[in-house]
């Protein structure tokens, strides 16, 4: 495409993108192609959206900063991948064992800290109860420690900030109701590790039903019929992605029409491709990722329109 590329890393996480640096360096690319930018948001990432020599500005983060962005970047293109609420839907016809798996790896994946994170995970009522049982099975067998151990499955929470913003939320969802069935509190007496947490008989009004927690959370919904739980699953103000669970073909080519989520992954979770754009509807953002359609945020159309007095052959 002809572009080269400034990398600023989220102040929480420079190592792996210094990394990519090294070996950027070790691959034999131009110096200046690609140059990594470690810093804070508001010094660093602020003079890359100000500059005019940026013609380009694609984020990935909180819908907080996606909209200072948007606000401040002076008619440069901008991008942005933000925050996320997803539905996971599990229906009564769904292979269980199946279902159960993927909606506790598509919650508790990298201690829950992904946009795109099923964290409300709607059930069918014939089947909630068996699902909620096994679904606190698996969230207390799950692992809790440090992150270099290769049997661990969960570490910390990235810093101290978002832990606390986590168990403030869980006491919420207690204050307000939401039956805690497992977890709830912080894990051991060091380091911001968080219990993998479930909670039952959620509301769509709560608070831990609405905002993203972005930690170890899952909120399991009980609906009864289809057309309830479509309108239930978008009363939120993202749509990044979703999931269904379910044998019916017809079922999930209508529930997926229906979902304003801009990936709906079906009897999946978390599936990506580099040819399948990835974005946001609503405050999940703006732009899609990879693809033909990512590729068209990094050119610009031109027109030539040229008048030839005669044919030259």
């Amino acid at each position: 495409m002809g572009n080269t590329v400034i990398m600023k890393p989220a102040e929480q996480t420079p190592l792996t993108a210094l990394y990519v640096a090294q070996l950027i360096k070790e691959a034999g690319f131009p110096a200046g192609v690609v140059n990594i930018v470690p810093g804070y948001g508001p010094t660093a990432g602020g003079a890359i959206v100000d500059h005019n020599g940026v013609d380009k500005v694609a984020f990935t983060g909180s819908t907080e900063v996606g909209k200072l962005i948007q606000q401040r970047a002076n008619l440069k293109r901008v991008t942005l991948e933000l925050g996320g609420k997803s539905p996971n839907i599990i229906f009564k016809d769904s292979d269980m064992d199946h279902a159960v798996k993927m909606a506790h790896f598509g919650l508790f994946l990298n201690q829950g800290q992904c946009c795109c994170a099923g964290s409300r995970v709607f059930v069918e009522e014939a089947i909630y109860d068996e699902f909620v049982e096994r679904s606190v099975e698996a969230a207390k067998a799950r692992k809790v420690g440090d992150p270099f151990d290769l049997t661990t499955q969960q570490g910390p929470q990235i810093d101290e900030e978002q832990f606390n913003k986590i168990l403030g939320l869980i006491n919420e969802g207690k204050r307000e109701g939401a039956k805690l069935l497992t977890g709830g509190g912080r894990h051991g007496d060091r380091g911001y590790y968080i219990q993998p947490t479930i909670f039952g008989d959620v509301q769509d009004n709560m608070r831990i039903a609405q905002e993203e927690i972005f930690g170890p959370v899952k909120q399991i919904l009980k609906f009864k019929t289809t057309d309830e739980l479509i309108a239930r699953a978008n009363k939120t103000i993202y749509g990044l992605a979703a999931a269904i669970f379910t044998k019916d073909l017809d079922r999930a080519l209508h529930v997926s029409s229906a979902l304003k989520a801009g990936t709906v992954w079906v009897n999946t979770y978390d599936a990506f491709a580099p040819q399948t754009p990835f974005g946001g509807y609503k405050m999940s953002g703006i732009g899609r990722e990879l693809g033909e359609y990512g590729l068209h945020n990094y050119t610009e159309v031109k027109s030539v329109i040229m008048a030839v007095p005669q044919k030259n052959s």
